[in-house]
């Protein structure tokens, strides 16, 4: 990426800086790794000015328990974004911005029914709850599980007014509730538990750089807005160790819910979804550098949705005690 455009990523974030969170940020760091927080909160700054590290990136990678040689093993959100802008064509986005072009785009990997009500009326809305007692109604444009409501049919009496109401509420686009494999449902039944792979195609290959299994806690989503976690997966799909947020110091041993270990997680049908990265990396060649999300369904995986800006899931080193992570892969494959 240009110097410059580096530059204007960096004021962008400084305008918008909330010094009072970052001071925040510090002092719980500090205290988690008995370090000075004067230290931490200078040691942020410089991270965030000249190593290209978000405030949040430093706090849930754990960066002050870290050496500077064990950092640069580490992805982080502005080295994410400069790969997405250096590679990703502007022209193409949209396809992933919009999870209703995302569909049309990817339908014969979705294995779902779906509707957009800007072209469905209430009658096919009805018709549509007949087939699929539960359905998910979603904003096109949201991201990390806003948007995103669970749907009972038998609670509809009026199919008229519920259509109004999707409207209003600008979720345009409506899917049957996806059933997921039996291993995902044993941990939480509730929430459809996604697998994240972010990938990089060179005109030849797909990559996978890295993947992580998310897991819900009940809700709709199972993001962390929703008290979703994960953990990283090894090359075979297993587990690296306990589940966590990134976003605080929890960790997860076992399902709260479930009593699940999951340290003991094996992604199934692990070989039937690198298959179709392979194949869904291949579909926008203009749009190489995608963060994917997956569902192993019980008879095999479908795709969720792609996101052009991959979020980073990282090992967490106060977690797992893994204090290597992903960017060479990233960066072998992407030629930084």
């Amino acid at each position: 990426m240009a110097g410059s455009s580096r530059l204007d990523f960096f004021l962008t974030r400084a305008k918008g800086l909330d010094l009072p969170s970052v001071v925040a940020r510090a002092r719980l760091a500090a205290q988690q790794h008995h370090r000075s927080a004067a230290v931490v909160f200078a040691d942020m700054l410089w991270s965030a000015a000249f190593r290209d590290t978000a405030f949040n990136d430093y706090f849930e990678l754990d960066f002050a328990m870290l050496t500077r040689a064990e950092r640069r093993t580490f992805m982080t959100s502005p080295l994410s974004n400069h790969i997405a802008v250096r590679h990703d064509d502007p022209a193409y986005r949209d396809l992933f911005l919009d999870k209703i072009a995302f569909n049309r785009t990817f339908a014969p990997y979705l294995r779902r029914e779906w509707l957009d009500l800007r072209e469905a009326g209430p009658a096919e809305l009805e018709a549509f709850g007949v087939r699929h007692p539960i359905f998910i109604g979603k904003v096109p444009t949201g991201q990390a599980g806003n948007g995103v409501e669970r749907y009972e049919s038998a609670a509809v009496s009026d199919w008229a007014a519920l259509h109004r109401e999707l409207l209003a509420n600008g979720q345009l686009l409506v899917e049957e509730n996806i059933r997921q494999h039996p291993v995902l449902a044993e941990l939480c039944p509730g929430t459809v538990n996604t697998t994240r792979v972010n990938t990089f195609f060179d005109g030849e290959k797909v990559h996978l750089l890295s993947w992580a299994q998310k897991f819900g806690r009940g809700a709709v989503s199972d993001q962390p807005i929703s008290g979703g976690f994960y953990t990283m997966l090894d090359e075979n799909g297993h587990s690296y160790g306990a589940g966590h947020t990134g976003k605080n110091t929890n960790r997860f041993d076992v399902h709260p819910e479930s009593g699940v270990s999951i340290h003991d997680f094996q992604l199934p049908m692990a070989a039937e979804l690198k298959a179709l990265v392979d194949v869904v990396g291949r579909v926008v060649p203009q749009v190489p550098y995608v963060g994917w999300d997956f569902v192993i369904g019980p008879d095999g995986p479908l795709v969720l949705e792609g996101n052009w800006v991959p979020g980073i899931y990282e090992h967490k080193p106060s977690v797992t005690g893994i204090r290597t992570g992903t960017r060479g892969r990233f960066e072998r494959a992407t030629g930084k």
